[in-house]
């Protein structure tokens, strides 16, 4: 069976109406508010021509047929809202990274081809500073926040609009194949559309699978789940700018669930983030790897919180660390910590899970259907137990492409044995007993002798040194080598640099080859507002740093 994002989201509204959606500061909505809502956006943008300009069986892959909505805001009720109207209008909605500076927001909006822009006051004059250079550009819609800058001129505000507009469904022939749009990171290369089928990613990763990993048969399915559900409460700490934060909601909305977002929603506080799950009995908490992991961690230090009705902890899009993942079941012994991995070209890949009863491990992973190894020649599937070195892929439920780039389609999305494939750049190894071993990522992988080191094993072994707060792994060029390996570390407050105990400490873990040739201290790690490493940043500071 195959649904949109529209009748899914009508249908579980329908069903329970009355309970919570969205918690956010004082905003409580229901589901039937949150409905009716994103109704009313549907209708602005309708009213403002935003239309469906080509149907999908007219068009490539790498195409899109439909206008782009670009949402330029913080997390609140009102991005949910943005996706959900923008989907009722049959249009799509993209996310914007809202540590852009004005150059990155220029290609963003360039790229997207973007005609409408949702954004948050604080960003007003951001847009300002760009939009005669974007004709493209014709309907800004400002959410008002505590900055209190004044409407931009010809925009529309988000609270008026709604107020004035029809709250009835509209009539528009809504599809399984109407796109969801997400933009990768850009922390490795510049930012790129993924287009995918509505359908196919909520298979993929928002919600259309049971927990035993199998496709719901029917809408009903759908529904009797959310509406049977407990009613858990789910904090989502990431910003829903990233994949992994959008996907944790959207599989949480088809549990019928209760989506709460902290009062800070510029950057992670920690304070915030535990008082949160204090304040609202949360019972599960979303987190992206070891930049958020760290932080909070070290707030439980400081600070004593009831916890008691969390069970769950949930980490996706950058590794989470065994040191961490330890920390967690030492604080928190009665929970469950689920370490996930995709991407924004896969979906939902692999887990996993650690309690006190199975213990900890991070690298190893159950792959979820679909999820297999490619050769390195990319002719044929790697069976369990194939001791080659091969791609991490997905089949089955994959996006159509990039958008506007045939060529990078043609070589992320490719055909082998008749199967279309999403292949990303990870490399794994597919295990005798169905594991798969996720090594990282080829693009920053250094090659160092003629021997491949993968950044993400080499930060991994740093991390478990005590004093170590972040580190991220880049090579630079060596005469001898071609390239050696750096660490940039960051360190625990009042901790000083030894460089002699983090090379022992990683030769625990390493082969010698793999071991850091030089370690930069910096007072902190770059990353992105989603938790994602900049190899980018990294590389220069490789170079640069001594």
């Amino acid at each position: 069976m195959e649904f949109s994002f529209v009748e899914v989201n009508e249908a579980i509204s329908a069903a329970i109406p009355d309970r919570e959606a969205v918690v956010f500061r004082d905003r409580r909505l229901t589901y039937a508010q949150l409905a009716e809502r994103s109704r009313r956006l549907a209708n602005v943008l309708l009213d403002h021509g935003i239309e469906v300009r080509a149907e999908r069986s007219a068009l490539r892959g790498f195409e899109s047929g439909q206008d782009h909505v670009a949402l330029y805001l913080y997390n609140g009720n009102e991005y949910l809202e943005g996706m959900l109207g923008a989907w009722k209008a049959r249009s799509a909605a993209f996310n914007v990274n809202y540590r852009y500076v004005e150059e990155e927001l220029l290609y963003l909006f360039e790229n997207s081809r973007s005609r409408v822009v949702i954004y948050h006051s604080a960003f007003a004059p951001q847009i300002a500073s760009i939009r005669e250079r974007l004709p493209q550009l014709e309907l800004l819609i400002q959410v008002a926040d505590d900055s209190d800058i004044a409407l931009l001129p010809g925009a529309i505000d988000y609270e008026a609009a709604l107020a004035a507009a029809s709250s009835q469904l509209p009539d528009i022939g809504h599809s399984p194949d109407d796109l969801y749009i997400l933009y990768t990171g850009g922390t490795t290369g510049m930012p790129k559309g993924v287009l995918w089928r509505s359908a196919d990613i909520f298979v993929a990763a928002m919600g259309g699978r049971k927990l035993d990993g199998t496709e719901f048969a029917s809408l009903d399915a759908v529904v009797a789940q959310a509406a049977g559900g407990p009613g858990i409460k789910s904090l989502i700490g990431p910003p829903l700018m990233h994949g992994a934060a959008q996907w944790a909601t959207f599989i949480n909305y088809a549990m019928g669930s209760t989506i709460v977002f902290g009062n800070q929603n510029e950057k992670l506080d920690p304070d915030d983030f535990l008082s949160t799950i204090e304040r609202e009995k949360v019972n599960t908490a979303t987190i992206v790897g070891d930049a958020f992991a760290r932080p909070i961690l070290d707030q439980m230090e400081r600070k004593k919180y009831d916890l008691s009705s969390l069970f769950l902890i949930g980490s996706g899009g950058a590794p989470l660390s065994t040191a961490n993942k330890k920390e967690w079941l030492q604080k928190l012994p009665n929970i469950t910590v689920i370490d996930a991995i995709g991407s924004s070209e896969t979906g939902a890949q692999a887990m996993n899970p650690s309690n006190k009863d199975s213990g900890v491990t991070t690298g190893d992973f159950k792959p979820s259907p679909g999820a297999c190894v490619v050769s390195e020649d990319l002719t044929r599937l790697l069976e369990p137990g194939d001791e080659e070195m091969g791609w991490f892929a997905q089949m089955g439920r994959v996006p159509l492409g990039y958008f506007g780039d045939a060529e990078k389609t043609e070589k992320t999305f490719p055909v082998i044995g008749g199967i279309r494939y999403s292949i990303p750049g990870d490399r794994a190894r597919h295990r005798a007993d169905g594991q798969i071993d996720v090594l990282g990522r080829d693009s920053v992988t250094i090659n160092s002798g003629g021997e491949k080191i993968f950044a993400e094993e080499v930060e991994h072994a740093i991390k478990l040194h005590p004093d170590v707060f972040d580190t991220v792994v880049a090579g630079r060029p060596s005469e001898r080598w071609g390239q050696e390996v750096v660490a940039i570390v960051a360190l625990r407050e009042g901790k000083t640099p030894d460089e002699a105990a983090l090379l022992a400490e990683c030769g625990k873990h390493l082969a010698r080859y793999k071991l850091p040739k030089l370690f930069v201290f910096r007072d902190e790690i770059q990353r992105s507002p989603s938790g994602k490493a900049d190899y980018r940043w990294a590389q220069q500071q490789a170079r640069s740093g001594s």
